[in-house]
């Protein structure tokens, strides 16, 4: 990797970041709980970091407005139309993962 400009660099890390992106959007039956047990993320971890990296840009952005760019929709909506119930199995995870 060390061939590739830093612009060029950034482009691709761009690219691999709408990827997971669509990804995510393409996928609404994977949970966040289940993205946080599993990798220790989510999609409000992304609108966090995405909001964090404009803020050391000195650019202001609503978080609603960052989340609704990672979930293709305001939150509210894709609660109500993906979001289901944790289960005590994921709840139980989530306490083991935090206790670590």
């Amino acid at each position: 990797m060390a061939d590739l400009d830093q612009a060029t660099q950034t482009e691709l890390e761009a690219a691999a970041f709408r990827t997971l992106i669509k990804h995510l959007r393409d996928n609404p039956e994977v949970q966040n709980i289940d993205l946080m047990n599993l990798a220790d993320f989510c999609r409000n971890c992304l609108s966090k970091w995405y909001r964090a990296a404009a803020e050391e840009k000195g650019v202001e952005l609503d978080y609603e407005d960052v989340r609704e760019l990672i979930y293709g929709m305001p939150y509210s909506e894709w609660k109500s139309k993906y979001q289901t119930e944790a289960t005590p199995e994921q709840l139980a995870k989530m306490q083991e993962k935090k206790g670590h």
